[in-house]
């Protein structure tokens, strides 16, 4: 696969639609500095996936975008190409049948990436997949731009080993690594929540169980409960019903007496509305007299205002006219002072004026004077800029000369010394004394070979060995895991039935008390001392019941049972001797003590029908009991079905004991494969310490080796750079000759043309003086008028200041006459006005104050009337006020009345609704009232029904919370509990498998990288002595583990002891970093290398060496370089020119090399 060509558009530099093709394997991109070259490689990366703005030398990925010019607007995206041929199937998967592979990113102003893969759009993660393992990619060792070559070589060991993984193809093994240890991981939360969940499960299933058996006992005190609060019910609605009929007999005799009231106050209402009539017609009289009262006292009020204002008014007109008899006085004084003033400046302007036209006839003339002057002296500029142009070539030309001449001497000076360093050069190159050391080296290289060959081998059987032992450790860790789980599922299973036991065996909690307060609790128990014959087990615990929690004691004698006063305790004498009853139960069983009072008359059967069977034939005291728990007698039938946690005590003793042997034989079972792995994992420790011991002599005589090809491969390079040397110091020594020669010619006709000058500067000498004496008179002259001219004119215009001035002020004083003259005029006017006024003004006073008097006469009259009118107005007020006194009384008697008789109302309505409420409820709680009455006792009594009700209440407190849905629950939550079992176990499956992925990876890795690293090793120590000409480099892992142990690289150049990579110069660094790049290439091209002035810091020398290995290599890689080396370029196939013809747009021109060089000879 190889890159065809790249379409850019819009990006950085590169605005318009570009194609940039590459049909031969050595392209060089050439052009000036910031033209845009690295923008080609750039885009390269960006369109492989590049997320990084920095590494594209930008702040943003929107950047990239071109951002316009001073010629050019902004566009709105970038859009970059990449098309591959595919023609030889390098690509596998779904892509491998297609001959051609197309690859576009665009982004816009809004930063949006759009990935398209063979013009389909696709993720970027689509398009980073398809290179994996081919070397290429944006941060791959395809790409080596500016400044990456130090970084590579002083990169650490952990970043130097991402190219070595990139070149053996891991990259993808990695991601399916990642990918599965996040699965892993997923898989343990997944699992811890699941054991989260059982575990809380299981403790929900032992809760669950308590609740279901307390909930049975609740559901039987309800049952009780409710028939007596019904009964409770109906004694309370007998006594209801009593106290309703007297409550209705009350409440009969308040109505009669409530309407007696009620008449009372009716009559009373009828007096109240005669005298309000009364009360209406004497206020509506107040009101009238009071109204005419109120409009004289207004008149009055107006006239007394009207006169205050008369009065007011006549004392503002009077200051009026002082202020203007003033005014006017003032005015009369001004006008005087301004008249003055307007005729002195009238004089003043009548003197000015003559000789302002005298001076300015004299500064008419001193400007035409000086006007003269400078004429003269602007032609002598004149005449001097013509002369000083003829005569500055001759000086020019000078100079020019004796410079061109130094340059000449120097350069013949720098040339002599340069022909003799290459004749001394070429006399110590005669010499050739590397031959004999090539064919030893040869000799030591064959028998290091073989060595290595043998050691490897060496190395493989001890990998193989420890990959065996590896694999034994595995399968006994596996075992030991095995071992741990079922240890830890009997632990698990035997604490689960000791809890069962423990709660079937639980005597209660008064019983439980007692015993703890004598000392009993810790005695066995019954049914801890039995051993039943399997399959029997609940027939004994039907015949036995509860008597498996009997306690056993030595003595029955000394127990004192005075302080017991609640729950259930059984005793049994364990000193009497078992004895044995043929045919009978007690057969079955195995006992320290004596159970045939239970066991010897119970006869056991199979099945249920065999026992009804012969029934017929028991005895006396004889019964028959089935395999499967029915008890038959001859008149009975008991079948027991307890729940989980009651039912099964035998049979769980039996298994409790079997799993303490079990945990036993498992523990000792683990510890000895404990003993076991801990012996594999010594010997395992033990084998990778010599392997290690091998891998390290393997690489050391790689090392070895890798430094005698490096001083092989370095003299014969040195070899060949001698020859190659000699004959460019020949050609050069005869290009030096030549160049002397010529320079020698240049310089003789130099000093002729300094001579013509020189005379020709010597001619222009005199003239230049006489021009200087002529510019010296020319000069005082005209400033000698140039200081007349601006005396007579400063003197011109400070008189034309000064009159200007004066018609200014006389212009202002004449208008401000003319308007005092006018305000004068107005001020006489005012004055007589305000007399007018006055006279005017004191007439209608005295009209005003006798209409005063005359209003206050007839106030005097309406106030009398007014007075008569409200001694009747009150009187009225005093009736209506006493009739309603006695109304409210009797209202007040009747609220009092009609409060009790709602009291009494509502005290019978409430007792009518419990009693109805009573009834609802024995309907709802479905009970019949009078069924119900007729059932009841005929002492019984509502106190007493209580009681009992708070007895039964009680009994269900002790009872304590109930869940009533505890049974379905239970059944519920054990199914769940099997269903996370299930996921558990496939969990736990899951999570082996992916951690053998983890472990198949890891190998193939290890194996991938090692094969790696040592071709890569060999490859480098060979180019190095090539690229250098002697000198050994190699590559060497400081880590132990394969899987992320860091890359070093260790170089010495010829003739060096440097102790660390970082001594190196940049020349030898960028030549070492090349070596490394190129030893990966041979191990794996990748389908392209771009390279980015990559030789900026080598000498022609190296140059050379480099452009011949690309050479070399651009037979299987296609390589895409930048460069400004001319050698460089003229080993590339085809040349293509970055420019920009408008500032900021870069344009590419391709030139193919062999088609030039064609036309040039034809």
């Amino acid at each position: 696969m190889r890159l065809k060509c790249i379409r850019l558009a819009g990006f950085k530099s590169f605005v318009d639609p570009t194609t940039v093709n590459f049909p031969s394997n050595m392209a060089a991109v050439v052009g000036p500095n910031g033209c845009g070259k690295s923008n080609i490689i750039d885009a390269v990366r960006w369109v492989m996936g590049e997320s990084s703005a920095k590494n594209l030398r930008g702040e943003s990925m929107t950047d990239v975008i071109f951002n316009g010019s001073n010629t050019r607007k902004p566009v709105t995206q970038a859009s970059i190409e990449l098309i591959f041929d595919n023609s030889d199937s390098t690509l596998v998967g779904e892509y491998a049948a297609f001959a051609e592979i197309s690859i576009r990113r665009r982004v816009t102003r809004d930063a949006q990436n759009t990935y398209f893969l063979n013009g389909t759009k696709c993720r970027r993660r689509d398009i980073t997949d398809i290179f994996l393992g081919t070397g290429l990619g944006p941060r791959s060792y395809s790409i080596i731009e500016q400044g990456m070559i130090s970084k590579l070589i002083e990169a650490k060991p952990e970043d130097l080993r991402n190219f070595i993984e990139e070149a053996a193809g891991i990259s993808k093994y990695k991601e399916r690594r990642r990918e599965t240890e996040n699965r892993i991981r997923r898989t343990h939360e997944n699992l811890a929540r699941l054991t989260d969940l059982r575990d809380e499960l299981e403790r929900q299933l032992d809760r669950l169980h308590r609740q279901a058996q307390s909930a049975e006992k609740y559901q039987e005190f309800k049952a009780e409960e409710r028939q007596l609060k019904a009964q409770l019910a109906a004694l309370r609605w007998q006594a209801l019903n009593l106290q309703v009929g007297q409550r209705e007999a009350v409440i009969a005799d308040q109505e009669v007496a409530f309407e007696a009231l009620m008449a009372e106050q009716r009559s009373a209402d009828a007096s109240i509305e005669r005298l309000r009539d009364g009360h209406h017609e004497l206020s509506e009289r107040f009101n009238l007299v009071q109204g005419r009262f109120y409009s004289v006292g207004g008149d009055i009020a107006r006239v007394e205002q009207s006169i205050q204002h008369a009065q007011q008014r006549l004392r503002q007109l009077q200051d009026d006219m002082r202020d203007a008899e003033t005014a006017r006085l003032e005015t009369e004084s001004h006008l005087g002072h301004d008249r003055t003033l307007l005729a002195t400046l009238g004089e003043e302007l009548q003197t000015l004026a003559p000789e302002q036209e005298s001076s300015a006839a004299v500064a008419e003339e001193t400007s035409a004077g000086l006007e003269e002057a400078e004429t003269a002296m602007h032609s002598w500029q004149e005449h001097w800029d013509s002369f000083n142009q003829r005569s500055a070539e001759p000086r020019r030309q000078a100079e020019v000369q004796q410079s061109r001449i130094q340059q000449l001497e120097h350069s013949i000076e720098r040339l002599a010394e340069r022909q003799r360093r290459i004749v001394d050069e070429r006399k110590l190159l005669a010499a050739d004394p590397e031959q004999a050391a090539i064919e030893q080296l040869a000799e030591q290289l064959t028998v290091g070979e073989l060595q290595l060959e043998e050691q490897q081998l060496l190395e493989a059987q001890q990998a193989d060995r420890l990959q065996e032992l590896r694999v034994a450790l595995q399968q006994a860790g596996q075992e030991q895991q095995q071992a741990q789980g079922e240890l830890q599922r009997l632990t698990g299973r035997l604490a689960s039935l000791e809890a069962l036991q423990q709660a079937a065996l639980n005597p209660g909690k008064g019983a439980g008390e007692w015993l703890q307060q004598h000392q009993l609790q810790n005695r066995p128990r019954v049914a801890e001392g039995l051993r039943v014959e399997a399959g029997w087990e609940l027939a004994v615990e039907t015949v036995l019941g509860a008597d498996l929690q009997a306690i056993l004691l030595d003595d029955l004698a000394g127990l004192d049972l005075q302080d017991f006063t609640e729950g259930d305790l059984r005793f049994l004498q364990s000193s009497g001797v078992a004895s044995v009853a043929a045919g009978s139960l007690l057969d079955k069983v195995v006992a320290n003590f004596d159970l045939s009072p239970w066991l010897a008359q119970v006869r056991p059967v199979e099945s249920l029908d065999e026992a009804l069977a012969s029934r017929a034939t028991l005895a006396a005291h004889e019964s028959l009991i089935s395999r499967d728990g029915y008890w038959v007698g001859r008149n009975f039938l008991r079948v027991r079905r307890a729940s989980a946690s009651e039912s099964g005590v035998l049979a769980r003793g039996q298994e409790l004991e079997q799993l303490q042997i079990q945990l036993e034989q498992r523990s000792g079972l683990l510890e000895g494969l404990e003993e076991r792995l801990l012996l594999m994992r010594e010997e395992q420790q033990e084998q990778e310490r010599l392997r290690e011991e091998q891998r390290r002599a393997v690489q050391e005589q790689a090392r070895l080796l890798g430094e005698l090809k490096a001083q092989l491969s370095g003299r014969q390079a040195k070899v060949e750079q001698l020859v190659l040397r000699r004959g460019r110091l020949d050609a050069e020594l005869q290009d030096v000759e030549q160049q002397r020669e010529i320079e020698q010619e240049q310089l003789g006709e130099g000093r002729l043309l300094l001579q013509d000058a020189v005379e020709g500067m010597a001619s222009d000498t005199s003239q230049r003086e006489q021009l200087l004496a002529q510019r010296d008179g020319l000069r005082e002259r005209l400033d000698r008028m140039r200081q007349t001219a601006r005396q007579h004119k400063d003197h011109a215009h400070q008189l034309a200041v000064r009159l200007g001035s004066l018609r200014a002020q006389h212009d202002s004083t004449r208008q401000a006459l003319e308007r005092l003259e006018m305000q004068f005029e107005r001020a006489i006017e005012r004055r007589e006005q305000l007399n007018l006024n006055l006279e005017e003004g004191a007439a209608p006073l005295e009209e005003l104050r006798m209409k005063l008097e005359e209003l206050l006469d007839r106030r005097m009259g309406v106030e009398e009337e007014l007075k008569q009118a409200r001694l009747a107005l009150e009187d009225a007020d005093r009736e209506l006020r006493e009739a309603e006194r006695r109304r409210s009384q009797a209202e007040q008697q009747s609220q009092l009345l009609r409060t009790q008789l709602e009291q009494q109302r509502m005290e019978w309505q409430a007792l009518s609704v419990r009693r109805a409420a009573l009834t609802e409820q024995l309907l709802e709680d479905g009970y019949d009232l009078h069924g119900v009455l007729a059932t009841l006792p005929a002492q019984a009594s509502e106190k007493g029904w209580e009681e009992e009700l708070l007895r039964l209440d009680a009994r269900i407190q002790r009872l304590g919370p109930i869940n009533l849905a505890a049974i379905d629950e239970y059944q519920q939550q054990s199914e769940r509990k099997r269903y996370l079992d299930a996921q558990n176990a496939d969990l736990v499956e899951a999570l082996e498998t992916l951690e053998s992925v983890i472990r198949k990876i890891d190998k193939e890795t290890r194996n991938r990288f090692k094969e790696t690293f040592d071709q890569i090793n060999g490859g480098l120590q060979a180019l190095f002595p090539k690229v250098f000409g002697g000198g050994h480099a190699y590559l060497e892992l400081p880590g132990e583990d394969l899987l992320d142990t860091g890359v070093a690289i260790m170089a010495r150049p010829p003739g060096k002891k440097n102790s660390t990579i970082h001594l190196l110069s940049g020349g030898e660094k960028a030549l070492t970093a090349l070596a490394l790049v190129f030893a990966i290439f041979k191990l794996n091209p990748a389908p392209f290398c771009m390279l980015d002035e990559v030789d900026a810091p080598l000498d022609d020398a190296n140059v050379g060496r480099y452009a011949r290995l690309v050479k070399e290599m651009s037979e299987t890689v296609q390589f895409i370089y930048i460069t400004h080396n001319k050698i460089a370029m003229e080993m590339a196939d085809q040349l293509m020119g970055v420019t920009m013809h408008e500032p900021g747009c870069s344009r590419l021109v391709t030139v193919d090399v062999e088609e030039a060089v064609a036309l040039v000879g034809s």
